[in-house]
């Protein structure tokens, strides 16, 4: 008996999806049979420490090297892991850079469709700093200069996407302001200009500014979470005077999209036990970073949250010209 075409279609095409499960199973079970590949940025910035301390706990979780691939500034890793085998050995560790970037240029990859969110890892506010010499010492004070100076204040931006970038965007266009952005390589070099003095401002990460805000060198202002942030209780948050600020990076873990759901699930529970170690916490916290872990579910929900209030908040930007020199 011959059976019609759509009929033995059907059949083949049941046959390789069963194929490709068991494959999918088999690949699972035998997770990790080799070293694990993460990639990030640059090194010495916020997604690398943390990239790095979550390697050394998930190796130890794992029974496999787990392996650091530095990608430098104005590279964007999550190209590379987009295109990478979808077999867990090739992750993806990054700030909300990489779902932001999109928002601003194009990119050639796509964040929900290419990519498998694994876990949120931490998050951090952005300190707004100043240097010494700017006569300011409150985030009213400095809308009231720079409303009295437009475009003569300068503050040091870093690549785009960043957090250091997205919270000086938002604050330009929330608080009516005119200030020019140099731009920078990345957040380490927009720091050492601020220290030098060749910047006025900057929205900098926690971790890269701690230091020089004990030694005096810099001028914390305020912080851009919401509230209040327990990490930096001394500061206010900048929404007490700009209602609805808020700009928080976040760092995560991601694998490429068919990545089979049970090494997904291996690396989730993984990194939930290193995150969740008290001196895996204590190293951040003095960084400036809170650990925080997530179901996938959960991560992948926090994604298109922020990139559905950031898309209309940022074309409020783009209308408004306020990221001058961006």
């Amino acid at each position: 008996m011959r059976y019609p075409y759509w009929a033995r279609l059907a059949a083949i095409l049941g046959m390789l999806c069963a194929t490709m499960a068991f494959r999918s199973q088999v690949l699972a079970q035998n997770y990790p049979a080799k070293p694990v590949r993460i990639v990030t940025a640059e090194p010495g910035g916020g997604a690398d420490f943390l990239a790095r301390l979550l390697a050394q706990g998930l190796a130890q979780e794992l029974g496999q090297q787990v392996i650091i691939d530095n990608r430098p500034s104005g590279v964007v890793p999550a190209e590379a892991v987009a295109q990478a085998p979808a077999d867990g050995y090739t992750l993806l560790f990054y700030s909300n850079g990489m779902w932001t970037l999109p928002l601003i240029q194009r990119v050639s990859y796509d964040p929900m469709r290419d990519f498998m969110p694994v876990t949120k890892a931490g998050s951090a506010p952005n300190i707004l700093v100043v240097h010494p010499s700017l006569p300011v010492k409150s985030v009213a004070e400095l809308i009231a200069l720079a409303r009295a100076k437009p475009g003569q204040l300068d503050y040091g931006s870093a690549s785009p996407g960043s957090s250091i970038q997205i919270a000086a965007d938002l604050f330009k266009a929330m608080a009516g302001v005119d200030m020019v952005a140099i731009q920078y390589r990345g957040g380490g070099p927009a720091v050492i200009a601020l220290l030098g003095g060749q910047v006025q401002l900057m929205f900098a990460a926690a971790g890269s500014i701690t230091p020089h805000l004990k030694s005096g060198r810099l001028r914390g202002i305020a912080v851009t979470s919401l509230k209040p942030s327990p990490l930096f209780p001394e500061y206010p948050a900048i929404a007490a005077n700009v209602a609805g600020y808020e700009s928080v990076g976040s760092y995560g873990l991601f694998a490429p999209v068919k990545t089979p759901a049970a090494i997904v699930s291996q690396l989730n529970v993984s990194a939930a036990r290193v995150l969740g170690r008290a001196e895996l916490k204590e190293k951040l916290a003095s960084s400036g970073v809170e650990a925080a872990s997530s179901t996938p579910e959960e991560f992948s929900a926090l994604i298109k949250s922020e990139m559905s209030r950031l898309s209309k908040v940022l074309k409020v930007v783009r209308d408004s010209g306020a990221r001058g020199g961006n």
